[in-house]
């Protein structure tokens, strides 16, 4: 909403106002507007989740080129699993 120096623009206010017109004229509207804006949060929230915790992403290749070789056996980096316990699992890999 606040763009060039923290002042709200003409056409910011003018697109918001016939927003909330609609949205008082069309109540109806309003679960599809919040269904719509949660789902866009949740995407966002899910790429940001992705790019910081994911082992495949480096973003210090100077210092850390090969982030995947410092996870240890029992690390969970998957969003979800089914059925599987991580502190149990037994180390199957070599050392790098």
């Amino acid at each position: 909403i606040y763009f060039l120096g923290g002042k709200t623009t003409p056409a910011t206010t003018r697109m918001l106002g016939v927003v909330g017109k609609q949205l008082r004229q069309h109540p109806a509207l309003i679960p599809l507007l919040i269904f719509i804006g949660g789902g866009a949060t949740m995407s966002v929230m899910y790429l940001a989740r992705l790019a910081l915790r994911n082992p495949d992403v480096s973003w210090d290749r100077k210092n850390n080129p090969e982030p995947w070789n410092k996870l240890g056996h029992n690390d969970q980096y998957k969003f979800y699993t089914v059925n599987m316990d991580y502190s149990k699992l037994k180390k199957d890999r070599p050392d790098f």
